[in-house]
């Protein structure tokens, strides 16, 4: 097998790459506006109940009328992915890795039609729909190569008269559960590590980007993957979602969404229902509250670009996004000033026209970010931004908040949208300090030119993904395996060389001669 490479990022400068992203859009509108079916044992099942997903850069534009799953719909869903679970299992490894790269394979040629319907779907710009693609490809890639790794098991000690193999089996049925922020990446990666490993999936998308799921499922239909294996069931927490986590036929639970829903599923599953024989696996990424550190001693126009790029790109809309920069007091006045100067020149807008940012995900997301605005026009200084649009759209700008608190609400909780705040620290011991105070754990950076510092910083910052003199943001699978500490979820480290196991549970057999 092909070892794995990284799947490049576009280069938008060169005009052939741009006149494709432009031809992606034409294929896209080929299909907006149309009724999306459920996908249940490869059967397309319509429903009257729909959900409407549309362009939050222009709210009249419909995205797709995206059928709803009942619970009757749902439980149907559960007895084909229980009954494919027994032949599916059995498939050998090396063929559910083949559908993968197969997959992966026609990701790659229809690449620019998926970027463009995520500009539409989760108004993402161009190179971030581009990035969200290509970590899609990624995932396929990787967790391919990583099943066949893993497909012998692992070496035992042996004794004379007496063989010991130890080796991964699947789960079961596993209730995958994407966000709409990665509505590619994170919604394919969940999928296929669970398919890949021999489960079967229940796949529950983001209500607001379903349409880039579902288009995902037909893909991976045509790689091949038998029917009943990914089912496509959208809905509401409230009909399906508390039911599948619920159902004692769930063996599993992959989750990628926020810390209230997280600790939600986490409870909920912890319950042992009524004819269940197992304890439910939880799987959960659920956001955090990111920090950059500035040193003393740093490189401040390094600074200021990873403050700007990890807070702004998307719109702030990652859960490893920048919303904290803890600068020590001596580049404090230096490093706020290039910030601000940096985001004055940031483009926001339609990311049909390339702009940087593009809009937040919908109405709720605006009013949520505007009113922490609010409050930090009262706990700090307003530095730049504060302002948002809605009349057609849904478009904040880029907003700094300084000489804050560290232990204020905008220093505190997630706020998920293109807001940073900015403190002030002694010396580099209180801003490590400081970045640790919050209950999340995800992810951070440090920029600074002092070797002891950065030592201090591997030992003491206490996150799950931590990066030195660049920003916070825009982990690469295989190359740094993602998820964080405390309410930032289960440290389940997407992309890594341990995600795989984690869909399976391991069995030993000894035979003795």
């Amino acid at each position: 097998m092909i070892p794995y490479k990284h799947e490049p990022l576009t280069d938008f400068t060169k005009e052939e790459n741009r006149k494709a992203y432009e031809q992606g859009f034409e294929i896209v509108k080929e299909y907006l506006g149309q009724d999306v079916p459920l996908i249940i044992n490869g059967e397309r099942i319509m429903t009257e109940d729909k959900m409407v997903s549309f362009n939050p850069s222009d709210r009249e534009e419909i995205i797709g009328n995206v059928s709803k799953c009942s619970r009757e719909l749902a439980e149907k869903a559960m007895d084909v992915a229980d009954e494919t679970f027994k032949t599916w299992k059995k498939v050998k490894p090396e063929v559910r890795a083949d559908i993968l790269l197969r997959a992966a394979a026609i990701v790659r040629r229809r690449k620019f039609e998926f970027a463009a319907l995520l500009s539409k779907e989760a108004g993402k710009p161009w190179p971030e729909a581009d990035a969200d693609v290509a970590e899609g490809i990624d995932f396929l890639e990787y967790y391919a190569r990583q099943m066949v790794a893993m497909k012998d098991g692992v070496p035992l000690n042996q004794r004379p008269g007496e063989s010991n193999r130890f080796g991964y089996i699947p789960l079961g049925v596993g209730i995958v559960i994407s966000p709409w922020n990665f509505a590619f990446a994170i919604m394919a990666g969940t999928a296929v590590a669970a398919a890949v490993t021999g489960n079967t999936v229940l796949l529950k998308p983001a209500s607001s980007t379903a349409v880039v799921a579902y288009k995902f499922v037909e893909l991976m239909e045509e790689a091949g993957l038998p029917a009943g294996v990914i089912n496509f069931v959208p809905g509401s927490s409230s009909e399906i979602g508390d039911y599948l986590v619920d159902h004692p036929r769930t063996r599993f639970v992959s989750f990628t969404g926020s810390r209230k829903v997280g600790t939600r599923i986490f409870e909920r599953a912890a319950k042992v229902q009524e004819g269940q024989i197992w304890l439910k696996r939880v799987i959960a990424e659920m956001g955090g509250k990111d920090t950059i550190v500035v040193d003393s001693d740093a490189d401040l126009e390094l600074a200021a670009q990873s403050i700007v790029k990890s807070a702004f790109g998307f719109s702030g809309q990652k859960c490893s996004a920048c919303s904290r920069a803890v600068i020590v007091e001596d580049v404090y006045d230096q490093v706020l000033e290039r910030v601000a100067e940096l985001s004055k020149d940031l483009t926001v807008g339609d990311p049909v026209e390339d702009k940087f940012m593009g809009p937040v995900i919908d109405k709720n997301s605006f009013d949520k970010i505007m009113e922490y605005i609010e409050i930090g026009k009262e706990e700090g200084r307003l530095v730049l931004g504060g302002t948002g649009d809605d009349s057609k759209g849904y478009f904040v700008n880029p907003t700094i908040i300084a000489d804050l608190d560290p232990k204020s609400r905008i220093m505190q909780e997630e706020i998920f949208g293109p807001v940073v705040g900015f403190t002030k620290a002694k010396d580099f011991d209180e801003a490590i300090e400081i970045a640790n105070n919050t209950d999340y754990g995800l992810t951070g950076a440090v920029i600074s030119n002092n070797r002891f510092h950065i030592e201090q910083a591997r030992e003491d910052f206490h996150v799950g993904n931590l990066y030195i003199n660049r920003g916070c943001t825009a982990a690469v699978v295989g190359y740094q395996p993602f998820g964080g500490f405390n309410m930032s979820g289960t440290d389940s480290k997407a992309g890594g060389p341990d995600y795989l196991q984690l869909h399976m549970q391991a069995k030993s057999v000894s035979e003795v001669f």
